[in-house]
């Protein structure tokens, strides 16, 4: 193998690695099936998943079904975790209802823009490499993992507490940020929709209030989930609390943000209107 073979063989194993540690840290005090913890078990479901879907899309290097099979991961694993565990409570199916209809709407979403688009160009120079495109769609797993990773130990950890103002507090936190970030998604679809606005930037609605307010949304309601999990988590469950924490660093530093803001530089970078509103508009906090 070439080099650079090497290296993404090295991410891949990481990436196998990191999804062992945060199965393990999410099993304890969880349910078991066979004497296998239902946690770990559905982490590596949602790897598999990934894996099963990659061999046709590298077959045919398409990238039209990554989105998409994100979201039916995320519906499997909370479907699959209710039905393997135990006494199922009221918190349960709250966590499990709120993370169904956030990932219907929002891969809905996601396939009809690709639909509409053809293809995503951020697939364009990774797909021809097995390693790099295996390599996405093992992210995608660890990601699945990680964004429901509180949802998903509360669902399946053995202890048990009626819904209090924690699930009160999150499910209202959660109606926010999904509102927010379904309206800020709907009015940029509108918007590049009108053919007067081709080349140009949304700066209206949310989009006047917040440079990303989908993605803030996205932080926003992930929070309230974790709120909703926090008084059944114990021990080195307490790690699933990372799920908001790797969301907010996920789309601020790594693969939303970053490659948004550096797309719009290009395009609209230099013209008035557009630096303008780059400095007088919050990157993902809105403006009050």
């Amino acid at each position: 193998m070439k080099e650079s073979q090497y290296r993404s063989f090295a991410v891949f194993i990481i990436l196998i690695i990191v999804g062992v540690l945060v199965a393990l840290a999410g099993s304890q005090n969880g349910s078991l099936v066979a004497g296998i913890p239902v946690f770990a078990l559905l982490v590596g479901l949602a790897y598999v998943i990934q894996w099963v879907v990659f061999i046709p899309a590298y077959k045919f290097q398409t990238e039209k079904f990554f989105d998409i099979t994100g979201s039916i991961t995320y519906i499997t694993l909370v479907v699959i975790a209710i039905l393997l565990s135990p006494h199922i409570d009221a918190r349960s199916i709250l966590l499990a209802a709120l993370v169904i209809v956030w990932a219907i709407r929002l891969g809905s979403f996601l396939f009809r823009r690709i639909q509409k688009a053809g293809k995503d160009d951020r697939f364009d120079e990774i797909k021809p490499s097995f390693f790099r495109f295996l390599n996405v769609w093992t992210i995608q797993g660890l990601w699945v993992t990680f964004t429901v990773a509180a949802a998903l130990t509360a669902i399946t950890t053995t202890v048990r507490k009626e819904l209090d103002a924690f699930a009160m507090v999150g499910l209202l936190i959660w109606v926010f940020g999904f509102a927010f970030e379904a309206i800020a998604d709907s009015q940029k679809s509108r918007f590049n929709a009108d053919p007067n606005n081709k080349g140009k930037f949304i700066r209206t609605g949310l989009w006047s209030r917040s440079r990303h307010p989908n993605y803030f949304g996205e932080i926003v309601l992930w929070i309230g989930v974790a709120v909703i999990a926090a008084p059944v988590l114990q021990g080195w469950q307490w790690a699933a609390m990372i799920s908001p924490i790797f969301v907010t660093l996920l789309l601020t530093r790594i693969s939303g943000i970053p490659l948004l803001e550096k797309k719009a530089d290009k395009k609209w970078g230099g013209q008035a209107e557009y630096e303008t509103y780059k400095k007088n508009t919050p990157v993902l906090i809105p403006k009050l």
